[in-house]
């Protein structure tokens, strides 16, 4: 059976983006409620982009440090499907705020040079054991700022058994997300700097560059098994 990784296009702040995302091919779509960010949106941006949003592509909204009350605020004008955690939030904060607002919800982790396999398989156990409506680990490189780094990490460290369940993240391009997708075969990949002509500002054309490179990886899976 051929493995089918599912795309995140992030950082999307404009109908045009949404549009070209959809016409990419995109599973899901990102939106940034973190102010400091260029690929910031209020929530009635949000509003307004996933209302031009086609069914069944999930909606992801990507918060750094956000108290209950900003999130539930968002939630209740902008019908996103998953929820992001991005910033410091432990897994019992990261939980209450899911089961609130009832979403799923992934958690970054954000891997520095030190980090182990065990340090993933021990985050993963413990969000699995906080919350049901924990969906899995968004792995991402370690950066002083919070958001995106842009930045690729040592993708070896991330163990086989977790590999399955992870939305691989950081330095994603068109470039190398084929090779990420043959070695790794990870559920999804997320890219946001990669797909973009200049900082927070998205090409239609790399977005479409992108799902192909991430179904050639799919493909050679596919006459490798």
């Amino acid at each position: 059976m051929t493995h089918r990784t599912r795309v995140k296009l992030c950082g999307l702040t404009t109908p045009q983006d949404v549009k070209a995302a959809a016409l990419a091919g995109a599973d899901a779509i990102g939106l940034v409620f973190y102010p400091p960010s260029p690929r910031y949106v209020s929530a009635q941006q949000a509003a307004r982009l996933l209302a031009d949003l086609p069914p069944f592509i999930t909606s992801v909204g990507l918060f750094v440090n956000a108290s209950l009350g900003e999130v539930e605020q968002v939630v209740r004008q902008a019908p996103l499907s998953m929820l992001q955690f991005h910033g410091d939030e432990t897994p019992e904060q990261c939980a209450e705020v899911a089961e609130t607002v009832a979403r799923p919800f992934l958690r970054a982790f954000r891997i520095r040079p030190e980090t182990t396999a065990q340090d993933l398989l021990e985050s993963q156990r413990l969000y699995s054991n906080c919350s049901p409506l924990f969906a899995g680990l968004l792995l991402d490189t370690w950066s002083d700022a919070y958001g995106g780094t842009g930045k690729v990490f040592n993708w070896s460290l991330i163990p086989e058994e977790i590999a399955h369940q992870a939305v691989l993240s950081g330095g994603l391009s068109v470039q190398n997300v084929t090779d990420a997708v043959r070695s790794l075969r990870p559920l999804a990949v997320d890219v946001s700097s990669g797909i973009e002509a200049s900082k927070g500002v998205k090409d239609a054309a790399l977005m479409q560059a992108f799902v192909h490179a991430v179904r050639a990886g799919d493909n050679h899976q596919e006459h490798t098994d």
